[in-house]
């Protein structure tokens, strides 16, 4: 092993061996994965356990990231704005057996309920940081004015939970439980009308288990060098992040010739009104890009406003994803862009703003925006349609009582492109969650699924068709608090070249008559208006509602935009292929099925 560390620290320097090139990009992305299985195995919540909202990532000592298995892009663009932050507020103090935690938009991070926890991994040798890892976990309450900490409504970031800049979980392989109590409950119960984290149990569990999943992967890090030698593994780590940069400015060469011009721009709408406007300048020369956002709108009062690291994990993203190549995303994919966000704008909100719909919703609105600027796809759903519903917290008396949060994503169709229909009944984009199997959802919460099935027909209509919404209705068997925070439900997903737009999402409330609510008149002209039923009520794109026994939320997610001009002729033929069942075993408990038969 030793000889075989000594000949490859030789190609320091020259270019890289391509073979060691793709092994050490597995290698990286390998650490990351082994990561993510160990937090889905090891925490207890619906969200991480059976929902699979965490990502887990290996970033260079600069805070840079290098590689990361498939979580969730919007989490890995943002990430290293979380570590460099770290890196550059504990400089040199940081010492083996530390373990940081934050969660703030203003130290790096997406929206409050995504708790990052960062490592430091050091040279056994030379005590230095020779790489970082990190997980970040959506966590389904850390307090705020609502269950779910995904308030709709919240105009503020006080008003959605528990933020934090810095906190040193773990000091010195020390376990600071007393601190993590006072930054999660304390806290945030000291906003008027808001509650500390509703079910610290649950997230100091998950916690502990992210905990758990960063040491996991120092193990295998240590393992690599040990293999290799720091030297070669460091020199690889910056092949690969070179590699991406490489494709990226070949990809901008490419586009700007298919264009046949270096401009590009775009623009589309909150459903509120407020444009999102981007312009590309390519350099074909350099294969260089500005980005810039000028023209978008002022800081929204209310939630959809995206801090930057935001911005970037969906640019990241859309660059990596018109590659059509097998490389890790990694750092190297922005080298090449200069992103340029007007200050004071919603993407690039106040320190208080508001931010739990930016990192769901407006992100998919740029990806949108970037992806029709290079004239790469219809418009997908653009929304991610967050249910939350719970009880507990602060009541009305001021008194404080233990309570549960839920949360849940819930898909829609994706854009078509100018070669493949858009897919149906899918989390597009930079979401990349799943929904929660129906067994689980019933034991663990007191809620009733009656339907979850695709929403057929509303996709957009083209010669390649976009994916279809899902319907999906639930019934609530106790009262209960039930937010819904969605977009696109004012505005179409846009088609390209002729197609047509996705169908509009809705949410429709119905409502069980109850005397308390003055739904059942004691006037006998009025008892036939009563003997009908439940209520339909269109409660909009973001609402909460105080839903009684018996209530159901109905939820219609938007379809993908099509693209190119329909030819008739073929619609049978492509509805039969597109909405043609494919079943195979899904969830949690299919997979552990698979995991044992792969031994």
């Amino acid at each position: 092993m030793n000889g075989a560390r000594n000949t490859m620290s030789t190609n320091k320097g020259n270019n890289p061996d391509p073979i060691l090139l793709t092994l050490f990009a597995n290698r990286f992305m390998s650490v990351a994965e082994a990561m993510g299985r160990s937090l889905q195995q090891t925490s207890i919540s619906t969200n991480i356990k059976e929902r699979l909202d965490f990502s887990c990532a290996l970033f260079a000592p600069d805070g840079d990231l290098v590689a990361n298995a498939p979580f969730i892009p919007i989490h890995l663009g943002s990430m290293s704005f979380a570590v460099k932050y770290q890196k550059k507020l504990y400089g040199k103090d940081l010492k083996e057996g530390d373990v940081l935690m934050t969660n703030s938009p203003h130290a790096g991070g997406s929206h409050l309920p995504d708790i990052t926890i960062i490592t430091p991994v050091f040279d056994s040798t030379s005590k230095e940081i020779i790489f970082f890892t990190a997980s970040r976990g959506h966590h389904a309450d850390i307090g705020g004015i609502l269950p779910g900490s995904m308030p709709p409504t919240s105009v503020n970031i006080f008003e959605e939970g528990a933020e934090i800049d810095s906190f040193k979980i773990v000091d010195a392989g020390v376990f600071d439980r007393e601190g993590l109590l006072d930054y999660m409950v304390e806290q945030p119960s000291k906003y008027p009308g808001s509650s500390g984290c509703r079910n610290i149990r649950d997230v100091e569990s998950d916690l502990k288990a992210q905990i758990a999943a960063n040491h996991k992967g120092i193990q295998l890090i240590h393992a690599i060098v040990d293999d290799y030698g720091l030297e070669t593994v460091q020199e690889y780590m910056y092949h690969i992040r070179s590699n991406a940069e490489l494709s990226v400015r070949n990809l901008l060469r490419d586009v700007a010739q298919r264009a046949g011009t270096n401009e590009l721009s775009a623009i589309d709408y909150l459903d509120d009104g407020s444009p999102i406007q981007l312009k590309v300048a390519i350099n074909s020369s350099e294969g260089s890009a500005v980005l810039d956002f000028e023209g978008t709108g002022w800081e929204i009062r209310g939630n959809l406003n995206a801090p930057i690291s935001v911005v970037h994990s969906a640019v990241i993203y859309c660059m990596r994803s018109m590659l059509n190549l097998d490389i890790p995303l990694n750092a190297g994919c922005l080298v090449p862009l200069d992103i340029r966000i007007p200050p004071k704008s919603l993407l690039s909100p106040s320190r208080t703003a508001a931010v739990c719909g930016g990192n769901v919703l407006t992100s998919q609105r740029i990806v949108d925006v970037v992806l029709k600027a290079f004239h790469a796809a219809a418009a997908s759903q653009g929304c991610t349609n967050n249910l939350t519903f719970g009880a507990g917290g602060k009541g009305k008396d001021g008194k404080t009582s233990a309570g549960w949060g839920y949360y849940e994503t819930i898909a829609g169709g994706s854009g078509a492109g100018p070669s493949w229909h858009g897919t149906s009944g899918v989390h597009t984009h930079i979401t990349n969650t799943r929904i929660g199997d129906v067994e689980i959802l019933e034991r663990r919460y007191p809620v009733m699924l009656h339907q979850f099935e695709l929403r057929v027909e509303s996709g957009g209509k083209g010669k390649w068709r976009g994916g279809d919404g899902v319907v999906r209705e639930l019934e609530f068997l106790e009262g209960m608090q039930v937010s819904i925070l969605s977009e696109r439900r004012t505005r179409q997903p846009y088609g390209m070249d002729g197609g047509g737009p996705g169908a509009l999402g809705r949410n429709t409330w119905i409502k069980q008559p109850r005397a308390e609510d003055g739904d059942i008149p004691t006037n006998p002209e009025y008892e036939r208006i009563a003997s009908e039923g439940a209520r339909k009520i269109n409660i909009g794109g973001k609402a909460t509602v105080w839903m009684g026994k018996g209530d159901r939320l109905l939820i219609e997610t938007p379809g993908g935009g099509a693209w190119g001009v329909s030819e008739p002729d073929n619609f049978p033929t492509m509805d039969r292929e597109i909405h043609k069942p494919q079943w195979e075993p899904r969830g949690s408990f299919a997979e552990r099925a698979k995991a044992q038969a792969a031994f």
